[in-house]
C-alpha cells in the first residue's frame, strides 16, 4: 500500500503542487527584508550598544567617581582613576573602558547612581584595528554628546520598569 500511495504522489507531483502554491501564497504579501545600510529595523529602548558618558544639562560630567561600575565589572573592563576637586567633590582623571573584554551585561549601567555611563542605542562601531576599542574619558564623553538625545528617550521609556 505503501509503495503504491508513493508511485500516485510522485506520478501527481503533489509535493512540486504544494511548493508552489505556498510560494504563491507569499509573492504577494509584504516583504520582510530590509536593506540594512539604508534600512534599519527598530531598537529597544533597553539595547545594549556602544558606551557612554553622560553630562549634566550644564556641561559638566555626571561621574562622581564613585566607582561602582569598576567594582561591579565581572569582565574587569572598566579602569578608573579620580581625584578630588577644589570644591571638595571628586571627579574622575581617567575612565578606561577595553571593549574588547566588555560582554554587554548592563552592570555598569545599573550600579551609576547618576546615570553618567550607560549603554547607548549605536551598535555600528566595527574598527579594524583592537586599539580602537579601547575607550578613555574623552571618546566616552564624545559618545555621550552625540547620542545623549537619543540616551535620554530610552531611559525615560524604560523608567518605569526599573
Amino acid at each position: 500500500m505503501a509503495l503504491a500511495d508513493r508511485m500516485v504522489r510522485g506520478f501527481l507531483f503533489t509535493e512540486l503542487v504544494r511548493g508552489f502554491s505556498l510560494t504563491f501564497k507569499y509573492m504577494f504579501k509584504p516583504k520582510v527584508t530590509l536593506n540594512y545600510p539604508f534600512e534599519k529595523g527598530p531598537i529597544s529602548p533597553r539595547f545594549r550598544g556602544e558606551h557612554a558618558l553622560r553630562r549634566y544639562p550644564n556641561g559638566e560630567e555626571r561621574c562622581i567617581a564613585c566607582k561602582l561600575c569598576e567594582a561591579i565589572c565581572p569582565a574587569l573592563a572598566i579602569t578608573i582613576e579620580a581625584e578630588p576637586r577644589d570644591d571638595g567633590s571628586r571627579r574622575t582623571t581617567r575612565y578606561d573602558i577595553d571593549m574588547i573584554k566588555c560582554i554587554y551585561c548592563g552592570l555598569c549601567q545599573e550600579a551609576c547612581p547618576v546615570d553618567a555611563i550607560v549603554e547607548g542605542p549605536n551598535f555600528e562601531y566595527a574598527t579594524e584595528t583592537r586599539e580602537e576599542l579601547y575607550y578613555n574619558k574623552e571618546k566616552l564623553l564624545e559618545n555621550g554628546d552625540i547620542w545623549e538625545a537619543q540616551i535620554a528617550r530610552n531611559l525615560e521609556a524604560d523608567a518605569p520598569y526599573r
